[in-house]
Protein backbone atom coordinates (compact mmCIF):
# COMPACT_ATOMS: atom_id res chain seq x y z
CA UNK A 1 0.00 0.00 0.00
CA UNK A 2 1.80 3.23 -1.08
CA UNK A 3 1.72 6.36 1.63
CA UNK A 4 -1.13 8.03 -0.10
CA UNK A 5 -3.55 5.26 0.68
CA UNK A 6 -2.04 4.74 3.90
CA UNK A 7 -2.89 7.72 5.10
CA UNK A 8 -6.23 7.69 3.21
CA UNK A 9 -6.85 5.07 5.11
CA UNK A 10 -6.12 6.46 8.66
CA UNK A 11 -8.71 9.24 7.75
CA UNK A 12 -11.44 6.98 6.61
CA UNK A 13 -11.05 4.24 8.64
CA UNK A 14 -12.13 6.91 11.86
CA UNK A 15 -7.96 6.76 12.68
CA UNK A 16 -8.08 10.49 12.59
CA UNK A 17 -10.84 11.91 15.51
CA UNK A 18 -12.04 14.94 16.70
CA UNK A 19 -13.81 15.75 20.02
CA UNK A 20 -14.70 18.86 21.67
CA UNK A 21 -14.19 22.59 20.21
CA UNK A 22 -14.01 26.32 21.18
CA UNK A 23 -14.76 29.35 18.55
CA UNK A 24 -12.11 31.65 17.22
CA UNK A 25 -13.35 34.17 14.73
CA UNK A 26 -16.43 31.95 14.37
CA UNK A 27 -15.38 29.43 13.35
CA UNK A 28 -15.03 26.18 15.37
CA UNK A 29 -11.47 24.86 16.65
CA UNK A 30 -11.19 21.06 17.96
CA UNK A 31 -9.94 20.52 21.96
CA UNK A 32 -8.71 17.60 20.27
CA UNK A 33 -7.99 15.37 17.51
CA UNK A 34 -6.30 11.96 16.69
CA UNK A 35 -3.77 11.52 13.74
CA UNK A 36 -2.32 8.22 13.56
CA UNK A 37 -3.78 6.92 16.58
CA UNK A 38 -2.04 9.66 18.80
CA UNK A 39 -4.30 12.14 20.81
CA UNK A 40 -3.27 15.64 20.48
CA UNK A 41 -4.79 18.40 22.41
CA UNK A 42 -5.45 22.06 21.19
CA UNK A 43 -2.07 24.16 22.18
CA UNK A 44 -3.49 27.27 20.90
CA UNK A 45 -5.36 29.46 17.85
CA UNK A 46 -5.25 32.67 16.66
CA UNK A 47 -6.50 34.63 13.54
CA UNK A 48 -3.93 35.62 10.55
CA UNK A 49 -4.98 39.15 9.09
CA UNK A 50 -3.46 41.07 6.43
CA UNK A 51 -4.07 44.52 5.56
CA UNK A 52 -6.92 44.55 8.19
CA UNK A 53 -8.76 41.34 6.37
CA UNK A 54 -9.07 38.48 8.12
CA UNK A 55 -7.50 36.00 6.26
CA UNK A 56 -7.67 32.56 8.69
CA UNK A 57 -7.79 31.19 11.80
CA UNK A 58 -4.69 28.66 12.58
CA UNK A 59 -4.39 26.03 15.63
CA UNK A 60 -1.70 24.56 16.44
CA UNK A 61 -2.02 20.59 17.73
CA UNK A 62 0.22 18.60 19.74
CA UNK A 63 0.60 15.67 22.66
CA UNK A 64 1.17 17.59 24.83
CA UNK A 65 0.97 21.96 25.21
CA UNK A 66 3.81 23.62 25.06
CA UNK A 67 4.36 27.60 25.28
CA UNK A 68 7.45 28.29 23.36
CA UNK A 69 9.14 26.94 20.06
CA UNK A 70 11.95 25.47 21.19
CA UNK A 71 10.01 22.70 22.92
CA UNK A 72 7.64 22.56 20.36
CA UNK A 73 10.23 21.59 17.91
CA UNK A 74 12.13 18.94 20.43
CA UNK A 75 8.71 17.70 20.99
CA UNK A 76 8.54 13.55 19.21
CA UNK A 77 5.51 12.63 17.71
CA UNK A 78 2.61 13.74 15.19
CA UNK A 79 1.57 17.49 14.91
CA UNK A 80 -0.66 19.27 13.20
CA UNK A 81 -1.36 22.96 12.12
CA UNK A 82 -5.11 23.46 10.94
CA UNK A 83 -6.21 26.38 8.82
CA UNK A 84 -9.54 27.28 8.10
CA UNK A 85 -10.09 30.34 5.61
CA UNK A 86 -11.74 33.72 6.68
CA UNK A 87 -11.72 34.67 2.63
CA UNK A 88 -10.91 33.38 -0.67
CA UNK A 89 -7.60 32.64 -1.27
CA UNK A 90 -5.99 31.58 -4.68
CA UNK A 91 -4.05 28.49 -3.91
CA UNK A 92 -0.88 30.40 -6.00
CA UNK A 93 -1.26 33.32 -2.77
CA UNK A 94 -1.36 30.71 -0.28
CA UNK A 95 1.39 28.21 -1.48
CA UNK A 96 3.65 31.31 -2.13
CA UNK A 97 3.08 32.95 1.56
CA UNK A 98 4.10 29.37 2.75
CA UNK A 99 7.25 29.59 0.96
CA UNK A 100 7.92 32.95 2.04
CA UNK A 101 7.49 31.75 5.57
CA UNK A 102 9.82 29.04 5.16
CA UNK A 103 12.64 31.21 3.46
CA UNK A 104 12.07 33.88 6.08
CA UNK A 105 12.80 31.35 9.12
CA UNK A 106 15.09 28.73 7.95
CA UNK A 107 18.82 29.59 6.97
CA UNK A 108 20.08 29.78 3.34
CA UNK A 109 21.55 26.73 3.85
CA UNK A 110 18.08 24.86 5.25
CA UNK A 111 16.06 26.56 2.32
CA UNK A 112 19.09 25.08 -0.34
CA UNK A 113 18.38 21.90 1.22
CA UNK A 114 14.58 21.98 1.38
CA UNK A 115 14.60 22.42 -2.19
CA UNK A 116 12.79 19.10 -3.19
CA UNK A 117 10.23 19.97 -0.23
CA UNK A 118 9.64 23.44 -1.49
CA UNK A 119 8.60 22.57 -4.95
CA UNK A 120 6.31 19.48 -3.70
CA UNK A 121 4.96 22.09 -1.47
CA UNK A 122 4.12 24.27 -4.52
CA UNK A 123 2.92 21.18 -6.53
CA UNK A 124 0.21 20.44 -3.43
CA UNK A 125 -1.04 23.90 -3.42
CA UNK A 126 -0.89 23.98 -7.60
CA UNK A 127 -3.46 21.21 -7.24
CA UNK A 128 -5.78 23.25 -5.62
CA UNK A 129 -6.97 26.60 -7.85
CA UNK A 130 -8.15 28.12 -4.42
CA UNK A 131 -9.38 27.83 -0.97
CA UNK A 132 -13.01 29.64 -0.10
CA UNK A 133 -14.21 31.25 2.88
CA UNK A 134 -15.23 28.26 5.27
CA UNK A 135 -13.07 25.54 3.41
CA UNK A 136 -9.85 24.18 6.05
CA UNK A 137 -6.46 22.31 5.39
CA UNK A 138 -3.94 21.09 8.02
CA UNK A 139 -0.83 20.56 7.70
CA UNK A 140 -0.13 17.17 9.56
CA UNK A 141 3.50 15.68 10.58
CA UNK A 142 2.75 11.83 10.78
CA UNK A 143 5.33 9.65 12.10
CA UNK A 144 6.91 7.18 10.30
CA UNK A 145 4.97 8.69 6.63
CA UNK A 146 6.26 12.74 6.84
CA UNK A 147 4.46 15.72 6.10
CA UNK A 148 1.16 15.74 5.00
CA UNK A 149 -1.29 18.04 3.23
CA UNK A 150 -4.99 17.67 3.90
CA UNK A 151 -7.75 19.63 1.96
CA UNK A 152 -11.18 19.20 3.86
CA UNK A 153 -10.27 16.31 5.52
CA UNK A 154 -8.49 14.23 2.62
CA UNK A 155 -5.04 13.84 1.64
CA UNK A 156 -3.64 15.46 -1.86
CA UNK A 157 -0.42 14.08 -2.00
CA UNK A 158 1.84 11.75 -0.97
CA UNK A 159 3.78 12.26 2.50
CA UNK A 160 6.76 14.61 2.21
CA UNK A 161 9.14 12.90 4.59
CA UNK A 162 11.57 14.41 6.72
CA UNK A 163 11.06 15.74 10.18
CA UNK A 164 13.43 18.90 9.57
CA UNK A 165 11.02 20.85 6.56
CA UNK A 166 7.98 20.26 8.97
CA UNK A 167 9.81 22.01 11.51
CA UNK A 168 10.56 24.53 8.94
CA UNK A 169 6.49 24.77 8.48
CA UNK A 170 6.27 25.23 11.94
CA UNK A 171 8.32 28.41 12.10
CA UNK A 172 6.24 29.94 9.47
CA UNK A 173 4.18 30.45 12.46
CA UNK A 174 6.48 29.94 15.37
CA UNK A 175 9.52 31.25 14.02
CA UNK A 176 11.50 34.42 14.69
CA UNK A 177 10.04 36.27 11.85
CA UNK A 178 6.57 34.59 12.05
CA UNK A 179 3.62 34.98 9.63
CA UNK A 180 1.65 36.85 12.43
CA UNK A 181 2.66 37.49 16.00
CA UNK A 182 -0.20 37.94 16.90
CA UNK A 183 -1.22 34.79 15.74
CA UNK A 184 2.24 33.05 17.03
CA UNK A 185 1.28 34.27 20.30
CA UNK A 186 -2.30 32.73 20.48
CA UNK A 187 -0.57 28.90 18.78
CA UNK A 188 1.50 29.07 21.84
CA UNK A 189 -1.32 29.09 23.71
CA UNK A 190 -1.40 32.91 25.15
CA UNK A 191 -5.07 33.25 26.41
Amino acid sequence: MNTMRWVAALLMGGLLQVAGAAEVAGVRVDDEVTIANQKLVLNGAGIRTRLLFKVYVGALYLPTKKDNTKDILALPGAKRVGVTMLREVSSDDLGQALITGIRKNSSPEETRRFGLQLLAMGDIFGRIPKLRKGESFSVDWIPGAGTVVIVDGKPVADPIPDQAFYDAILKIWLGDDPAETTLKTGMLGAK
